[in-house]
């Protein structure tokens, strides 16, 4: 595909849409979060930022579906609406653009706006963009007359509706004087829920004979919704499941020293981290968003990545009243436990908050195995349950923000550290996975039933993150 292609290359398979509105109104944004093409044009708070019109395809199974042409803003309506009452009145108002489409002009002095109209004469339809904060000046109803001139179907969509400054009244007053009833509310940056299924729908009831393909395209826009919800859920579902497996044997030796005690805490500590990174990069891959460009403000997710403390405290703290009393006192157990080995005191066991004191903290079950494991001079170190759904509730969170990111949001990716219910019981769900430290990612599953028994487990518990994610 190529994205700076002429509004005359014609995919006649495609339902061809310009994109037009005023300089800087939000038209390459929209297409950044309609295309999931975070890379598709130039996003700049700098008015006249497109310069030329630039062609994107919707695909779906591979097939183009829509091609959008980017159109250039429009700078001097006002003035170009003056020029053509010179034009032969006699003419329908397309055959006027024409004839203007002709006229030196038309190179000159009114460039800009000759490259929107030549597009909207060579395209089904347009979606003409509206920065709803702005006031209704003259202009804008220049605007839409030159537009309404090329006789195309326009379905307006107005952007920034969230905004404190918004005129949507005032708007939505102005474009029924045009006879432009048909409109639809969309924030480029954070789309409203279906309002992507209505942009469409609403093409349907102008383009009367495309409407079977423009409602086969929002079907797959759902199925495709619905399939990354899914994909999402089961990625972190992963990641709970494969941090709950971790075990690390140590000799009571080794944890006696405070110097190598410290080292495995760190490790492993790391190691989930490392999880958790790899998580996150996979859930920003899924949504169609991109690490490290320059041109944008860094995500959060990718700036505080390793920043991020699963461990700290409060956060376990408050992940720990979630999974109820058997976890507070499963902690208690684990620091007293710990006790009985030489070299850790009080003061670290409460430090490290229960966050890694052995699988003890998970039950009697698990505390039967570390009492095994003390007769057998080694220690056993697991990940709390409580630092569990703090890492899980962290990717639920960040997955439920690309939900409703759209792909032209410039600012950081806002991700709370709040942990919920759903949460707590997938963690719960996750348990089994304590007992398999060989379903630990980076080991290989020899049998088959032992992957089959861990995929299961998997699936199970990513139905309540998909049910959070759908929600």
């Amino acid at each position: 595909m190529n994205d700076k292609t002429a509004a005359n290359d014609r995919n006649p398979q495609a339902i061809r849409i310009a994109v037009v509105g005023h300089t800087n109104a939000g038209k390459t944004s929209l297409l950044r979060t309609l295309t999931r093409r975070v890379d598709f044009g130039d996003v700049s708070e700098r008015p006249g930022t497109t310069r030329h019109v630039e062609s994107v395809d919707l695909q779906i199974d591979g097939r183009s579906v829509v091609r959008f042409f980017d159109t250039p803003g429009l700078e001097d309506a006002v003035s170009l609406r003056q020029h053509l009452d010179a034009f032969d009145t006699t003419q329908t108002p397309p055959d006027r653009i024409r004839e203007f489409l002709r006229s030196p002009e038309a190179h000159g002095s009114f460039e800009q706006e000759a490259k929107v109209l030549r597009a909207m004469l060579e395209v089904d339809a347009a979606f003409l963009v509206i920065d709803a904060r702005e006031p209704v000046l003259p202009k804008f109803r220049a605007e839409i007359e030159l537009l309404n001139s090329c006789a195309r179907p326009v379905l307006p969509v107005l952007n920034f509706v969230r905004d404190a400054a918004s005129r949507e009244p005032a708007w939505k007053e102005l474009l029924s004087a045009y006879g432009l009833h048909v409109l639809v509310r969309f924030d480029a940056a954070a789309p409203f829920t279906g309002a992507e299924r209505d942009l469409y729908r609403d093409l349907a009831t102008l383009l009367r004979d495309r409407r079977e393909p423009l409602h086969r395209a929002v079907e797959q826009l759902e199925a495709e919704a619905a399939d990354r919800r899914h994909a999402a859920a089961a990625r972190i579902a992963e990641l709970v499941v494969d941090a709950a497996a971790v075990r690390r044997i140590a000799s009571a030796e080794e944890f006696a020293d405070s110097t190598k005690r410290q080292a495995l805490i760190i490790a492993l500590r790391q190691s989930v981290t490392g999880k958790a990174q790899r998580c996150t990069d996979d859930l920003l891959a899924l949504y169609g968003f991109r690490q490290g460009d320059a041109d944008e403000a860094p995500l959060q997710a990718i700036e505080g990545r390793w920043t991020l403390d699963f461990f700290e405290p409060e956060a376990m703290k408050a992940a720990g009243l979630l999974m109820g009393k058997g976890v507070v006192a499963g902690a208690a157990v684990g620091v007293v436990a710990d006790l009985a080995l030489a070299g850790l005191s009080l003061g670290a066991g409460a430090a490290l908050g229960g966050a890694i004191g052995g699988a003890v903290s998970q039950g009697w079950g698990p505390f039967g195995r570390k009492l095994a494991n003390m007769l057998r001079d080694v220690q056993e170190l697991s990940i709390e349950d409580s630092v569990l759904v703090v890492v899980a509730a962290w990717q639920l969170q960040l997955a439920q923000a690309l939900e409703r990111r759209g792909h032209a949001a410039t600012e950081r990716i806002a991700v709370g550290s709040t942990v919920n219910g759903v949460v707590a019981a997938a963690v719960r769900a996750a348990r089994p996975a304590r007992s398999h430290p060989e379903w630990e990612s980076t080991r290989r599953l020899r049998w088959t039933a032992a992957a089959a028994a861990r995929d299961a487990l998997v699936e199970h518990v990513a139905k309540p993150l998909e049910a959070a994610l759908s929600s």
